[in-house]
């Protein structure tokens, strides 16, 4: 059963005063992996149009470009959880934060197989600070520390892009522009090795899960992580019980672990993966991935676009505070379901007005009511899906699933969602060259779907514990 608001409130005012703030910084450290997501994620942004002119490629093998660290996020995200599983969840953290400083330095020469590597780190990840938040979280917070995960990866996409527009500003406008002895983009891809590197040093700083730690049988270390996060007042003796029976039923989860469903699956890893494509399929990438070279397909000149690459991932982040403020208040579903239906009309709005493009004479433009209309459409696609999909998404994974498949279920809808990222990354630029309207109409129906499959097959994790999940 769920538990009520009033039921939850005790809990919530006693693990506040005391244990919050330590609480507070062990999520905050787990999720610089999601901020690592983000900025590596959104960075290639800035080096878009760069390495198309450099190495003097097509769109499909741009897209290609773009999209090669995805090959290594599914990878990360199918085997992160069997990882954590066998050596822990700090010790995924830390193999991450050497995979991401290796793929920046990589990156930067360039090497295409290093954003393979970064990947790899994405999507370890992607996996492990949700499933770590959740299992260090008190109930009452859970859903708020969880969306530190969103907040991180959306901070990380801006951080990115005001890192992108300060080098090419100190470029003078020229995305291959020298600094040092290397071009603009080279150095956009580089400096992920400062935050990479902090990640590491932050992992080593934080306790390993509770039930990690009892899963190997040191249960006086989880004893002590528990009264850390917990507080004094709750009965360590009874948690570890609970714990220790919900793991007795448990085996090492494994790939035949999800099986037995009629297709396949059992239905809740289905509706995990469900999840996962519909975040993807709405085209949110697009955005991150493109939206400097985008604008810039409608006439908006390079310093401009950057700017307002920048000014959508401030967006981004207003739309994720929001979601923080109102997951654990309104639930998930009902948050979803805004999401959807606001994703729904601005994807709508976006296609009206990218089907006046025009090119004359070689420069392409948009009318002024349809510029100022894509413009505004896209920074509300993005407020949406940040206030809904963005979180809600992370935290019904870090949740839904029983404790017994909960990793390795968490790495199979992962993946899903990084193919069907890959899927829109590596699909758009020649869909924009076809018909850029029309790629905003096929997004557009994926919004408009997500809204009956939320109401029908979605459940509310809402005040529930992890025990509860079966």
């Amino acid at each position: 059963m769920t538990s009520t608001p009033q039921a939850q409130a005790p809990e919530g005012r006693k693990a506040r005063p005391e244990h919050l703030s330590h609480v507070v910084f062990i999520a905050a450290s787990a999720a610089m992996g999601g901020f690592l997501f983000g900025y590596d994620s959104a960075v290639i942004n800035g080096a878009v149009v760069a390495i198309r002119d450099r190495f003097e490629v097509t769109s499909e093998v741009l897209a290609q470009v773009i999209a090669a660290a995805l090959i290594g996020c599914a990878i990360g995200a199918a085997t992160a959880g069997r990882i954590a599983d066998r050596v822990g969840r700090i010790r995924v953290m830390q193999i991450a934060a050497v995979l991401f400083a290796a793929s920046a330095i990589g990156s930067a020469l360039p090497f295409a197989l290093w954003r393979i590597v970064g990947g790899v780190a994405i999507g370890m990840a992607s996996v492990i600070a949700p499933a770590y938040i959740a299992e260090v979280s008190p109930s009452a917070y859970r859903g708020r520390l969880a969306s530190f995960q969103q907040a991180a990866i959306v901070t990380g996409i801006a951080l990115s892009q005001l890192v992108n527009w300060t080098i090419l500003t100190i470029a003078d406008g020229d995305q291959r522009g020298r600094i040092g002895g290397l071009e603009a983009w080279q150095w956009m891809l580089g400096i992920e090795v400062v935050p990479a590197v902090l990640y590491g040093v932050l992992s080593l700083l934080i306790p390993e899960s509770p039930r990690y730690l009892i899963s190997v049988g040191r249960r006086t270390e989880a004893r002590k992580v528990l009264r850390d996060v917990e507080g004094r007042s709750v009965d360590l003796d009874k948690r570890v019980v609970e714990i220790e029976e919900n793991m007795r039923h448990e085996r090492k989860p494994s790939f035949r672990d999800l099986l037995g469903g009629r297709f396949l699956f059992l239905p809740i890893v289905w509706i995990g993966i469900g999840l996962s494509v519909f975040q993807q399929l709405v085209g949110i990438n697009v955005i991150f991935y493109y939206s400097s070279a985008l604008w810039q397909s409608v006439g908006v000149n390079p310093a401009s676009s950057f700017l307002y690459s920048f000014e959508t991932s401030i967006v981004n982040i207003v739309g994720t505070l929001i979601a923080m403020v109102l997951v654990d208040r309104i639930g998930r579903k009902p948050l979803a379901l805004i999401g959807s239906g606001g994703m729904s009309v601005s994807l709508g709005l976006a296609a009206w007005a990218f089907s006046y493009k025009t090119e004359v004479g070689g420069e392409v433009s948009l009318p002024g009511l349809q510029g100022t209309v894509a413009l505004f459409a896209a920074n509300f696609f993005v407020l949406f899906f940040a206030l809904s999909w963005g979180v809600v998404v992370w935290v019904l994974l870090g949740e839904m699933f029983p404790g017994r498949i909960r990793a390795a279920a968490l790495g199979i809808a992962a993946s899903a969602q990084w193919v069907a990222n890959w899927l829109i990354t590596v699909t758009f630029p020649t869909l924009s060259d076809w018909n850029l309207s029309g790629a905003y109409v096929i997004y557009t129906v994926f919004a408009v779907l997500s809204i009956p499959f939320i109401l029908k097959w979605v459940p509310e994790t809402k005040g529930k514990a992890l025990e509860e999940m079966g």
